[in-house]
């Protein structure tokens, strides 16, 4: 999806996978080669505006790497979840961070870390670069070096890495990517002292 929010200092919401794989002796990074910017990256992208921020992460990860929801674990701070009915609740990201794009355009992104047991079984779609690489952090640091990747990809590679062991892996398909059937509260546009 294009930039939302165009305007110099704006804002775009993102979201971004990064996935992990344990691949003969060493932990394997997932990146591509996006085609737009010419760069090894995350798999990730905008918040679509009738998207939650857990619909548009299952949605990029089968576009962009194949994997369906699941295939994959999700890292959470806890395997408990809140069953409340009327909210939908999502898995938390990582990490999230704030980084400018060029042009005064900033995306605010929320990162999930995933695991997975294997590579994807399927291709990304049509539209999507084919390139998918698994790197090990050695071979991460030299891509950023020769800045064929994205900077900042390897310091949030290395972050989850470095904190693995103190993650829960909770399946990612046990969370929903439906819409809440109710609300929690009926907001009254145009009353008074309401923002509207």
């Amino acid at each position: 999806m294009p930039h939302i929010h165009t305007e110099p200092s704006q804002h775009d919401m993102t979201v971004s996978a990064y996935i992990v794989l344990h691949e003969g002796n060493s932990w394997k990074c997932l990146v591509h080669f996006h085609r737009k910017i010419e760069r090894l990256m995350q798999i990730g992208g905008h918040i679509e505006l009738n998207e939650t921020p857990w619909q548009t992460m299952v949605h990029e990860l089968q576009e962009e790497s194949g994997y369906k929801a699941s295939e994959l674990m999700v890292l959470q701070p806890t395997s408990d979840r809140i069953t409340e009915s009327a909210t939908v609740y999502h898995p938390v990201p990582f990490i999230a961070n704030t980084h400018g794009v060029g042009n005064e355009h900033y995306h605010s992104d929320w990162c999930y870390g995933f695991v997975a047991s294997e590579r994807p079984q399927r291709s990304p779609a049509l539209s999507e670069s084919t390139d998918l690489r698994w790197l090990t952090i050695e071979e991460l640091k030299a891509a950023t070096v020769s800045k064929t990747a994205v900077a900042d990809v390897l310091p949030i590679y290395q972050f989850l890495l470095d904190h693995l062991e103190s993650y829960v892996q909770v399946p990612a398909s046990g969370y929903s990517v439906k819409k809440p059937t109710g609300a929690v509260a009926t907001y009254k546009r145009g009353a008074p002292g309401a923002n509207n």
